[in-house]
C-alpha cells in the first residue's frame, strides 16, 4: 500500500495519472455535500461568536468585581491584537502543516486546540493569563482558517464552489448574531453576577465546537491531496465511496467527467523557498490580489467588530447592556450579503461581484462618514447604514478567502491561504483595532470620521485592484486555475 510505503520511506510511485479531480467536480449537489459544509464550514460561526462575545463584555469585564483587574480599553486593544496576532501565527503554523501532514489532521487538531483555549478562558483571573488565552485561541482560528479553506476548496463542485465558499465564508456572522443576543442575556447582573455571566459566555463556544468535531469526525481527508502524496489508493477509495454515497442519495446515475485526466509526479513535500517563489514570481499579480483584498477587508471588520459596541456608548450613549441589540442587526445584515450575492459569484463572474462589492461598501461606507460628522445620525439611523455598508463588505470580505484559496497550485495551497491571512490581517486586523480604537475613544467626532474614511479608503483601493488584475476563475477546476507545482 502506498501509505504503508510512505511511512517507511521507500521511493513514492513515479508517475499518477488519475481523473480524480474531474470526477469530483463533476458530482451533483448531495447530502454528503451538506455534510462536509457542516462539518468544516461552520468554524466561522466559532470565530464570529468569539469576536462579537468579547466585543461586548468589555465594559462589563472591566467593572469591579467582574473576578480580573482590566480595562475596557485593554479587552478592545490588546486582547483583540493579541487574538489575531494568534490567529495570524497560527495560520502560518498549521497552514505549513496542513500541506504537508494534510488536511484532516490539522482541521482536527486545530479545532482542539480552539476548544481548549476558549474553555480555559473562562477560568482567567487576571490580565495576563486572559491576554495568554486569547492568544492561544486566535492560534486555533487561524490554523483553522487554512486547513478548513483548503479541504471545502478540494471537495466541492467547481460549479458551486464560490457560493458556497462565499456563505461559508459570511457564516462568521450567524456567531456574531448568537454572540449578541447571548451577551445580553449573560452580561446582565440581574441574571447572572458579575464575575459569572462572562465566563458561562466562553462556554457557548465550547458546547458548539464540540458539536462541530463529532460531524467533523466523517469528512474524509482531501483526495487531491493524498494523490499528490503518492497517497493514490487512498484516493480513489475516497473518491469511490463519496461516488457510491452520492449516487444513493440522488437516486439517477452519476455523470460522465467533462474534465481530462492529469499526471502528477507525487512528492511528500516541497520546500519553503519552492513555494515562495513559484507564489511571488510566477503569480506576482494574484499575489498583489490578494494582499490586497484582505488588507482591505481585514482593517473594516476588525475594527468594526471589536469597536462598535464603542461607537455606540461613547457618541450615542447607549447603555453597555444594550449594545447586542444593535449588533445583531448589523450581523444578520453581514449574512444576508453573502447569502443573496453567492450565487452571482459563479453565474455574473469574480471580478464583477468581487470589484464591485469592495467598491460599492467603500462608497457606503464614506457617506456613513459624512452623515456621522454632520451629526445627523443616531444609534439606530448609524447601524442602518452600517448594515448597508456590511452587506455589501462582508460578501467582498469572503470573496477574500475563497480568492487566495483558488488561484494558487494545490500544493502551496493551505500555506497561501496562511499567507494573506497572516499578513493582510496582520495589517489590517492587528493595526485597524489600535487605530481604530484609539480614534474613537477620544471622543471626537472627527476622529472617528477619520477612521471611518481609512477603512472606505481600503476597500475602494482593493476593488480596483480586483477590476484590473482579478482573475475569472467561476465554474473553472482548480487545476485548470493553477496548475500543480507536481504535474507531469
Amino acid at each position: 500500500m502506498s501509505t504503508r510505503s510512505e511511512r517507511a520511506g521507500t521511493a513514492l510511485p513515479r508517475e499518477i495519472r488519475t481523473d480524480i479531480p474531474a470526477r469530483l467536480d463533476r458530482l451533483p449537489w448531495s447530502r454528503w455535500h451538506w455534510r462536509v459544509v457542516v462539518g468544516l464550514g461552520t468554524v466561522w460561526i466559532l470565530d464570529g461568536l468569539e469576536v462579537t462575545i468579547v466585543g461586548n463584555m468589555a465594559s462589563r469585564l472591566a467593572e469591579k468585581g467582574s473576578g480580573i483587574h482590566i480595562s475596557a480599553t485593554q479587552v478592545t486593544t490588546l486582547a483583540a491584537a493579541l487574538y489575531v496576532a494568534g490567529a495570524c501565527c497560527g495560520a502560518l503554523f498549521f497552514g505549513w502543516l496542513t500541506d504537508r501532514l494534510g488536511r484532516k489532521k490539522l482541521f482536527m487538531a486545530t479545532l482542539a486546540l480552539y476548544l481548549t483555549a476558549t474553555a480555559v478562558t473562562s477560568l482567567s483571573w487576571t490580565a495576563w493569563f486572559f491576554f495568554l488565552c486569547r492568544f492561544a485561541t486566535g492560534l486555533g482560528i487561524g490554523g483553522e482558517y487554512a486547513a478548513i479553506n483548503s479541504a471545502i476548496d478540494e471537495l466541492i463542485p467547481a460549479r458551486v464552489r464560490g457560493r458556497i465558499d462565499i456563505v461559508i465564508n459570511g457564516s462568521f456572522w450567524i456567531g456574531a448574531a448568537v454572540g449578541s443576543l447571548a451577551s445580553i442575556a449573560l452580561l446582565n447582573t440581574a441574571l447572572f453576577a458579575t464575575d459569572v455571566g462572562w465566563r458561562l459566555a466562553f462556554g457557548i463556544g465550547v458546547v458548539l465546537g464540540l458539536a462541530i468535531l463529532l460531524v467533523r469526525r466523517h469528512v474524509p481527508e482531501s483526495p487531491r491531496w493524498l494523490f499528490t502524496h503518492g497517497r493514490e489508493e487512498e484516493a480513489e477509495a475516497i473518491v469511490s465511496d463519496i461516488e457510491r454515497t452520492v449516487e444513493r442519495q440522488r437516486g439517477e446515475p452519476l455523470p460522465e467527467p467533462d474534465e481530462p485526466p492529469i499526471t502528477v509526479h507525487p512528492r511528500r513535500s516541497i520546500g519553503f523557498v519552492t513555494i515562495a517563489r513559484t507564489v511571488v514570481r510566477a503569480y506576482t499579480r494574484r499575489t498583489v490580489l490578494g494582499l490586497s483584498l484582505f488588507v482591505g477587508q481585514a482593517f473594516l471588520y476588525n475594527s468594526v467588530t471589536f469597536g462598535y459596541a464603542v461607537i455606540l456608548t461613547t457618541f450615542f450613549k447607549v447603555p453597555d447592556g444594550s449594545t447586542g441589540y444593535y449588533f445583531v442587526v448589523i450581523a444578520v445584515g453581514n449574512f444576508l450579503g453573502p447569502l443573496l450575492l453567492g450565487p452571482l459569484f459563479d453565474s455574473v463572474g469574480r471580478k464583477p461581484m468581487i470589484s464591485g462589492t469592495y467598491v460599492l461598501s467603500g462608497v457606503l461606507l464614506f457617506g456613513t462618514a459624512w452623515l456621522f460628522q454632520r451629526g445627523d445620525l443616531t444609534a439606530v439611523t448609524m447601524t442602518a447604514c452600517w448594515t448597508a455598508v456590511l452587506f455589501f463588505a462582508s460578501a467582498g470580505a469572503s470573496s477574500a478567502y475563497l480568492t487566495v484559496s483558488e488561484v494558487f497550485p494545490l500544493e502551496t495551497r493551505a500555506l497561501c491561504i496562511a499567507f494573506f491571512y497572516a499578513v493582510g490581517t496582520a495589517l489590517g486586523g492587528i493595526t485597524g483595532p489600535l487605530l481604530f480604537n484609539g480614534l474613537v475613544s477620544s471622543g471626537k467626532p472627527a476622529d472617528t470620521t477619520l477612521a471611518f474614511c481609512i477603512g472606505a479608503a481600503l476597500m475602494v483601493a482593493a476593488g480596483l485592484v480586483e477590476a484590473a488584475i482579478g482573475v475569472r476563475a467561476e465554474r473553472r477546476s482548480l487545476e485548470s486555475l493553477a496548475r500543480p507545482l507536481t504535474a507531469v
